[in-house]
């Protein structure tokens, strides 16, 4: 059973999915699934290019950011924010655990100008802590 779980209307997020829950992905409506984990990453889990190839087949667009152990960059973020500015519908992010997805959306929107709060507060309705993120979040969006 598919455990997606969403920020936004536009954007939700999911521990490892495996290729049947592509076509769960497609009847929910989601245009795009974002693979955050890196391939390799564990071995016996759908790598990239099986996602990729299923998506393909059930007529949905599918992109790659991988987060490893060397944590975020400005370029993943950046990354993010293209496929946000270009989505023709919503999107599905997933890693092993959803966390390191929901890190990179909140960077995205904190960075974007967002209520910090409200990106908090979404997170945590999602299931994720954002209490270590918290300083980061509020430094992105102080740049604005």
């Amino acid at each position: 059973m598919s455990d997606f779980r969403p920020l936004s209307a536009q954007f939700s997020v999911a521990p490892q999915i495996g290729i049947e829950d592509i076509a769960d992905a497609k009847a929910q409506g989601f245009a795009l699934i974002v693979n955050n984990r890196p391939d390799g990453e564990a071995p016996a889990a759908p790598q990239g290019d099986h996602i990729a190839g299923a998506c393909a087949a059930e007529g949905l667009a599918y992109a790659a950011i991988p987060i490893g152990q060397a944590g975020f960059s400005h370029a993943q973020i950046d990354a993010l924010d293209k496929l946000l500015a270009a989505a023709t519908g919503p999107i599905l992010a997933y890693c092993r655990s959803g966390t390191r997805s929901t890190h990179l959306w909140a960077l995205a929107r904190a960075r974007a100008g967002e209520d910090v709060d409200g990106i908090v507060a979404a997170a945590a309705k999602a299931g994720y802590d954002l209490t270590g993120l918290r300083p980061m979040l509020d430094a992105l969006a102080g740049e604005k």
